[in-house]
């Protein structure tokens, strides 16, 4: 491929907009966590120790690479972490997967911003495609499995929902209304607010689990399965398995604890 080092996954692709910088970010980002993940035992055979330099590619359409950098200098785009392979067998293999998804996240900022200084863009669209990558858990919290420990960490919207009830009834009553008042206007709202509170508990029990493997958000009209090993949930869809095939399934190990076992 043109501009990019490996062979294929997105020669001369200049998104413009800030849509479009967001989704090839999230194209890279999905790749590179597969690579990390579910491909995790071909990732570590391809990162052979004596081979050159070798780098981890993302590519837009969610294909992954390890190959040698691009030979242009300077190069068309941002160049991922080089030599990536030469720490493999030199570390345990999970501080080693941890080193190469930290290097990747600096690298997938590195691209998305180098096409927003590309094309111009001004503050407010910098701040906005930002703020569209922060809202998903780095390469390194997916692969690490902090995403999840600080999803819990967050106060929940019942809390704060709470404090915003606490904090209207102090001003209700300074503001001299009667307690009838209060009373009437706090049963006017009370069917309305334990509908709310009992949609956002079920939202807050089921939204904190994010896919080990592409580090998204639980979906309710999703099949999921859990790890019996590491405790992690994966979409069916990234481990590729099936409801029915789950179904027969009495102990599942996701590919990254069925690989640990693999190897001595």
């Amino acid at each position: 491929m043109e501009g990019e080092g490996g062979g294929g996954g997105g020669a001369h692709y200049n998104p413009r907009t800030v849509e479009e910088v967001f989704r090839d970010f999230k194209g890279r980002r999905a790749a590179i966590l597969r690579a990390l993940t579910t491909d995790v035992q071909e990732f570590f055979q391809q990162c052979d120790p004596e081979k050159d330099n070798l780098c981890l590619y993302g590519f837009p359409n969610e294909v992954w690479e390890v190959n040698l950098p691009a030979e242009e200098v300077p190069p068309e785009l941002p160049e991922p972490a080089l030599g990536i392979n030469f720490a493999r067998d030199g570390m345990q293999e999970k501080d080693w997967l941890s080193l190469v998804a930290v290097h990747s996240d600096a690298w997938l900022l590195s691209v998305s911003f180098f096409f927003g200084s590309k094309f111009g863009f001004d503050k407010v669209d910098r701040k906005r495609l930002f703020n569209m990558i922060n809202e998903f858990p780095t390469i390194f919290e997916v692969v690490t499995g902090t995403a999840k420990n600080q999803t819990k960490e967050k106060p929940s919207s019942a809390n704060q929902n709470g404090n915003r009830s606490k904090s209207n009834s102090k001003v209700r009553v300074l503001d001299g209304k009667s307690s009838k008042t209060i009373q009437a206007m706090e049963e006017e709202g009370l069917e309305e607010e334990e509908e709310e509170k009992e949609k956002e508990e079920d939202e807050e029990e089921h939204g904190e689990t994010l896919c080990g493997a592409c580090g998204d958000n639980y979906a309710a009209d999703e099949f999921w399965i859990c790890c019996d090993m590491c405790e992690k949930w994966f979409h069916g869809t990234c481990v590729k398995i099936t409801p029915a095939r789950a179904e027969h399934i009495k102990h599942y190990k996701c590919p990254s604890c069925s690989n640990k076992r693999a190897r001595p």
